[in-house]
Order: structure tokens, then C-alpha cells, then sequence
């Protein structure tokens, strides 16, 4: 008796009354979602393809690059990097193999760091890329890298 009369109780209610119309609702991209996107859609498809105008999507204008590569020091503004992968032969057009991932992010606030592999030509890079979340995008601010070899 008691069950039926809980039951009927709830069946009172409307159900469509008070949900959420799900047409309504949006949902944002998280940080990491936007930090990925300018990872794979700007940083890796404009050195890959030697595309400047991508580069300089994801690049702050006052960015710096540091490294080394085969233990020799590296030291370039983001000006002078995508000018030269503009001059360069693209992995693309080249035909050689490129092969880049994201291996970690970190978000903090307005700051992260990604840590990613690019593979291309004879190099084994590994870089980490500090982004800065500026005037609502996500900048690459500062760039370090160093080759591995395989």
C-alpha cells in the first residue's frame, strides 16, 4: 500500500517540466581542448607543411626559441624561426616521414606547458612549449627544444 502510494505520489510530477532543454545548452572547449588545437592545427601542420601564416597563428610576436641540436646552442625569435621554416623544404614537399604528438599539457591558470616529439628529417625533436592565455587565446610564448637521436 505504502509502495503504490509513493509511487503514484511521484508519477504527479511532470516530467518535462523542469529539465534542461537540451538544445539550449552549449559547452566550451576546456584549456587543454584550445591548447590542442593550436598544437595540431597551427604548430604541427604549419612546420609540416612550412605553412608561416599558421606559425605565426600560434606564435606570441615577441616569443624566443631555445635549444640545442646535436649539442649545438640554439637561440631564435619566433620572427626569425618562421622565417626560416618559410625558406626551408617543407616535410611535405619533401616526402620524408613527420611524425609529431603531444606527450603531455599542463594548465595552471593562464599558463601551460606541452611537452611534444616532432619527428622529421634526421631530427628527433622534443620540445616544451609554454603558452600564455592572451586577450582569450592561447599564445605560444616561449619554445625550447633539443634532438635526440634515435
Amino acid at each position: 500500500m505504502k509502495l503504490s502510494l509513493i509511487i503514484a505520489w511521484l508519477l504527479s510530477f511532470p516530467l518535462s517540466g523542469h529539465a534542461q532543454n537540451v538544445k539550449d545548452m552549449k559547452t566550451y572547449p576546456t584549456p587543454e581542448t584550445e591548447i590542442r588545437n593550436v598544437i595540431e592545427n597551427y604548430y604541427f601542420k604549419g612546420i609540416y607543411e612550412g605553412n608561416t601564416e599558421l606559425l605565426k597563428k600560434a606564435f606570441y610576436k615577441g616569443a624566443l626559441l631555445f635549444g640545442d641540436v646535436d649539442g649545438v646552442p640554439y637561440f631564435k625569435t619566433a620572427e626569425k624561426y618562421i622565417e626560416g621554416v618559410g625558406n626551408r623544404v617543407s616535410p611535405q614537399k619533401s616526402g620524408k616521414d613527420f611524425k609529431a604528438i603531444i606527450l603531455s599539457i599542463e594548465v595552471i591558470n593562464s599558463i601551460a606547458v606541452a611537452k611534444l616529439q616532432v619527428r622529421m628529417y634526421d631530427f628527433n625533436y622534443y620540445n616544451f612549449i609554454t603558452f600564455n592565455h592572451i586577450d582569450g587565446k592561447w599564445f605560444i610564448v616561449n619554445k625550447t627544444l633539443t634532438n635526440v637521436p634515435l
